[in-house]
């Protein structure tokens, strides 16, 4: 009986993972707990001005996505999984003169959240600058989805997400 809810459970995120294929290369073999699986997307952009001799910008964009499943989602889980993201995506920042971001998304699939968690999802605020932003940036965005209502809660920069994370 709890192989099937566990199958009903991780429905959502295989259908996220699926969706988050197309552009990012998705690792669920071997990733770090607390997660299930992670995501990475990379761009890099060149601009001329005429002619390649003159370069006038590099251009280097990142995103690192950590995907976690809970039973129940908690104010405490909540802050362990914040945390580990954060840290996680932050360790992979690599800035330097063509780097202009590196943002880092937390995306939590939950069977039910506590009462607290649509307060906590919105203050989740985390935000990193390179050498005063000549070498980039860094922001954090955070989604937190409950199954059983269907509901989708993000911070301030998650809520474009909100809008895939439905579709899906």
């Amino acid at each position: 009986m709890d192989s099937c809810e566990d199958k009903d459970r991780k429905k959502p995120l295989q259908s996220l993972l699926r969706a988050f294929e197309r552009y990012y290369t998705i690792k669920t073999q071997g990733t770090k707990p607390p997660f299930a699986a992670e995501a990475e997307f990379h761009s890099h952009n060149e601009q001329y001005f005429l002619t390649r001799a003159a370069k006038i910008a590099d251009i280097d964009s990142h995103e690192f996505v950590f995907f976690a499943e809970e039973k129940h989602l908690d104010a405490a889980r909540l802050a362990i999984l914040d945390a580990a993201a954060w840290e996680g995506g932050l360790s992979r920042v690599q800035p330097c003169e063509g780097h202009r971001n590196s943002d880092v998304t937390l995306i939590i699939v939950a069977d039910s959240l506590d009462s607290d968690i649509p307060r906590a999802v919105k203050k989740a605020r985390h935000s990193a600058s390179y050498r005063f932003g000549l070498w980039g940036w860094s922001n954090y965005r955070i989604l937190a989805y409950d199954v059983s209502s269907g509901k989708a809660l993000t911070n301030r920069l998650g809520a474009p997400l909100k809008k895939y994370v439905c579709n899906v």
